[in-house]
């Protein structure tokens, strides 16, 4: 896994940065498609 190697230094790497905010989107798309299935039905 490159992001372990990479996240010695923590968030302050441009990567970490990156796969920070990518994981929190995705958690928050994921998140929303599941309200919204769910309401819908």
């Amino acid at each position: 896994m490159l992001l372990l190697q990479v996240d010695t230094t923590g968030l302050s790497s441009p990567i970490g940065t990156i796969a920070v905010v990518a994981a929190l989107v995705a958690a928050i798309v994921v998140g929303v498609r599941a309200l919204w299935h769910n309401r819908k039905r």
